[in-house]
């Protein structure tokens, strides 16, 4: 008989490895360097709305984070950023994109643990080469079955990849620390939509939890073995 899971997709940033927390360093590293020019909270609030804009234009990372970070620059000085100040941004997002991959806790074991038993997905969203660079030094590529790097997740995306792996959506689960581009929409694809909560979360990431009974939500990777296995 056919297992009832036998796709598992797991979210990389956030979910494998640490990112939210270089945005954060470098928002404050930002917030610095324009203190003379706005106060925290009206800079921070001025940032997000650049990117909300900018999403469409840039897609998500590191290079439309600094550009939307230049834009806000431009805007609440009124155009008289110093190039310094430029400079500086730019820079900052060379070292985000420079920066080692930590994996977080219980990510490698987790993936192990499935690898010999499902088809293992990594499905996750942003720039390709940054994506691509951050795969291969966490050392977790090889125990993947397929990488798919998208420009955004809703249902269609996880309908078009769950649809060419066994047992389609139904048996398929996407595991992630966004509630509103891995659970949601994997979930209205047809499949089980595992939730993983981040200490850090990103506010145009946030989603109140579904009421659905393919939703589960467990405190950390440690735990995802012994879900699956209640599944069957």
């Amino acid at each position: 008989m056919p297992k009832n899971l036998q796709t598992i997709g797991f979210d990389a940033d956030d979910t494998l490895w640490h990112n939210e927390r270089f945005f954060h360093l470098t928002q404050d590293r930002f917030a610095d360097l324009l203190a003379d020019h706005a106060e925290r909270d009206h800079l921070d609030q001025r940032l997000l709305a650049a990117e909300r804009r900018n999403i469409g234009h840039y897609g998500f990372g590191v290079k439309g984070f600094v550009l939307s970070m230049i834009e806000t620059a431009i805007e609440v000085t009124e155009g008289r950023v110093p190039t310094s100040v430029i400079s500086q941004l730019m820079e900052a997002g060379r070292e985000m994109l420079a920066h080692p991959i930590e994996l977080l806790p219980h990510a490698q074991s987790a993936v192990e643990a499935l690898a010999n038993s499902h088809h293992i997905l990594l499905i996750t969203k942003g720039d390709l080469l940054h994506q691509e660079r951050k795969l291969a030094q966490s050392g977790l590529g090889d125990l993947f079955d397929g990488v798919e790097i998208v420009s955004d997740k809703r249902a269609a995306t996880y309908e078009r990849i769950f649809a060419a792996t066994p047992g389609g959506a139904q048996a398929a689960m996407m595991v992630g620390n966004s509630m509103k581009s891995d659970v949601i929409p994997a979930i209205q694809a047809g499949g089980w939509g595992v939730y993983v909560p981040h200490e850090l979360g990103w506010d145009l990431e946030h989603a109140e939890a579904p009421d659905a009974p393919r939703f589960r939500e467990i405190a950390d990777l440690s735990g995802l073995s012994g879900l699956v296995e209640t599944i069957g």
